[in-house]
């Protein structure tokens, strides 16, 4: 009954619009001036029902409209609703809110072509052509009624709040992933733990778009991304300016490619980009969206038994001392591994004294033969 009401009061209000507006505006009613459409759609508790007896919602709040980057952009109704020319407005046949949603996503594609295309040749675009209607589109993760602003005008850089809701936008469709993801040392630091003395909001962290991509989100089961995943982690783990702030270091890539793992990896993402391999790669150790502290009690790799656990991953066999052989991502110094730094740096003295004291003591001898032979002397 109150929906009835509220859409009586629209109707009403639209007519008092229509009658008092300019002749052109009555005439392509509702018209590009946004009054008109929230003359009705701005009353509280308007619905449809659809023909899976579903309740459509069809109010749009006009304070949050307002607010919104259509909205401040002047973006018009009718410029997504390009079918709506007349009051009433032509019948809608959905089957149900889902199949409204698809209907009307493509309208993003007049003003977002270039995203909109790569959306359809991500993970998501290629899941709803092979039948997933659950698959996210546009509207999915950006409310058209009450989407801000997500980037800065100038730089282009990804506003604070915009990242803040990142996690929670994905949420939606990946709770699960999402639980795993807030509880990790990089959830906690952008979303926060207090329990944990971390009051989020850093913008160090990484949220899931800087892993998986905006529109053009790739398979993250595909081997080629495992391979590429590793060059995905040194694009903050490398960064001196970044990591710095936390004493972490920025030999990620030089010392992991350095050893049998990732050599063989580096190998394959060359020569064989779409080849499965049975090598490591980062997150088969540290994990992937529950990655933890390397001091953590349960996961940090820091404590010798978790790193044992996580070898016997791929080496069952594997025993205490096993993973002492591990250097971490540090280069030895004094501090750190201070045994195979002063064994390195006395071989780094050594192997050149000898072979270069070889050299001087072939050098005079070839020097001494030359003064010989010249002398016209025999060779002892």
């Amino acid at each position: 009954m109150t929906s009835r009401r509220c859409a009586l009061a629209g109707l009403v209000g639209v007519a008092l619009v229509l009658l008092f507006a300019p002749p052109t505006v009555r005439a392509q009613a509702p018209g590009p001036n946004n009054d008109v459409c929230l003359a009705c759609h701005g009353n509280p508790g308007m619905s449809t029902t659809l023909l899976s007896n579903e309740e459509l919602p069809l109010t749009v709040d006009p304070a949050l409209f307002a607010a919104s980057v259509h909205a401040r952009s002047e973006v018009a109704c009718v410029d997504c609703h390009n079918t709506i020319s007349t009051f009433p407005h032509p019948h809608l046949s959905a089957a149900d809110r889902r199949d409204v949603t698809l209907q009307l996503y493509s309208a993003c594609k007049s003003c977002h072509n270039d995203k909109y295309d790569l959306e359809l040749d991500s993970v998501h675009g290629r899941a709803l052509a092979g039948g997933n209607l659950n698959a996210a589109v546009c509207t999915d993760c950006h409310n058209p009624h009450t989407q801000s602003r997500l980037r800065e005008k100038g730089t282009g850089a990804l506003v604070a709040e915009a990242r803040l809701a990142i996690p929670q936008t994905c949420a939606r469709c990946h709770g699960a992933i999402y639980e795993q993801y807030r509880t990790s040392v990089h959830g906690a630091a952008l979303i926060g733990d207090p329990p944990r003395g971390m009051p989020g909001g850093n913008p160090d962290v990484p949220t899931c778009i800087d892993c998986h991509g905006v529109h053009s989100i790739e398979d993250p089961t595909t081997a080629a991304f495992r391979l590429k995943s590793p060059a995905l982690c040194a694009s903050c783990h490398a960064d001196p300016q970044r990591m710095d702030k936390y004493g972490l270091s920025t030999a990620v890539v030089s010392t992991y490619v350095a050893d049998f793992h990732g050599t063989t990896v580096t190998l394959f993402e060359k020569l064989s980009p779409d080849a499965q391999t049975n090598k490591p790669v980062c997150y088969d150790c540290h994990g992937v969206h529950d990655i933890q502290r390397v001091d953590d009690p349960h996961k940090g790799l820091e404590v010798k038994e978790n790193l044992l656990r996580t070898c016997q991953k791929c080496h069952p066999g594997a025993t205490a001392n096993f993973p002492d052989s591990w250097l971490s991502h540090y280069i030895p110094d004094p501090q750190r591994n201070s045994l195979v730094y002063y064994v390195d740096l006395f071989y780094k003295i050594f192997i050149p004294a000898v072979l270069g004291g070889m050299g001087v003591f072939v050098l005079t001898d070839i020097v001494r033969r030359l003064i010989e032979r010249r002398k016209g002397a025999k060779p002892q």
